[in-house]
């Protein structure tokens, strides 16, 4: 479209986004993706991975969580939406400041 301003790719794919997220069993969330894929992920897992500031180093890189100090029964306690790239996640054990990307999701299962 010539002067629209806008740019149109047909071989760009769009990244999967979640269609479906449930509760798949006592310590599982199931998201199911728009490209078909399905994810189990444990939660105590996905809470040991978050990748907010406060538990990998901003520079580095490096995890710096303590997995002892997360407690084997953490769950889940809130989901919300971040815009269209992300879901924030609430713990039982009171962290609430990571914010994991579809990408970094899409990483871990």
């Amino acid at each position: 479209m010539a002067g629209s301003g806008i740019c149109y790719h047909p071989h760009v794919t769009e990244a999967p986004v979640p269609k479906a997220m449930k509760q798949a069993g006592p310590n599982q969330l199931a998201i199911d993706w728009s490209d078909g894929h399905s994810s189990v992920y444990d939660v105590r897992a996905l809470r040991l991975n978050c990748p907010c500031a406060q538990c990998v180093d901003e520079m580095s890189g490096k995890k710096t969580l303590n997995e002892a100090s997360v407690p084997a029964d953490v769950k889940p306690v809130v989901i919300n939406p971040v815009g269209r790239y992300a879901i924030h996640i609430e713990w039982s054990d009171g962290h609430r400041t990571g914010i994991y990307t579809y990408a970094h999701l899409r990483g871990l299962g």
